[in-house]
């Protein structure tokens, strides 16, 4: 799986992160503001902010209007399935649960619809390990 982390980030620019927080000591705030900080484009998802990380908030993924490399999830494992399914409805390119998610639903709707599928690790340390950053445009 850690090839196809690797490859998955190198590969992306555009990341949706379904579950990004409004609390900065939060995981899921920090670390898609570290695949900010090392170039990634991130779109944030949630219910109920308006602005994360500078960018618009949507509310759901259908609401993005541009392509979305990769679905980056910050939910519980047992709402993976559905993030998943919407994921799969935009036309995403891949699919990564966060370090302590996992789901074997997930996983088989993602290689369905073509998806490379990631799940039970953190998107922050593989890109810092392998070295990825890349260029603002």
């Amino acid at each position: 799986m850690n090839e196809t982390a690797e490859r998955i980030l190198r590969e992306a620019d555009t990341i949706a992160v379904v579950g990004l927080s409004r609390d900065p000591a939060k995981e899921a705030h920090s670390v898609p503001a570290a695949m900010q900080a090392a170039g990634f484009r991130i779109i944030p998802v949630n219910p109920v902010a308006d602005t994360l990380l500078g960018e618009r908030v949507h509310r759901s993924l259908a609401d993005i209007p541009e392509p979305v490399d990769v679905v980056d999830v910050f939910r519980p494992s047992e709402q993976a399935a559905e993030v998943a399914r919407e994921a799969a409805a935009i036309g995403a390119k891949a699919l990564w649960l966060q370090q302590g998610i996992t789901s074997a639903e997930a996983r088989a709707i993602a290689e369905e619809a073509g998806m490379d599928y990631v799940e039970d690790r953190c998107m922050a340390v593989v890109r810092a390990v392998a070295g990825i950053r890349k260029e603002r445009r």
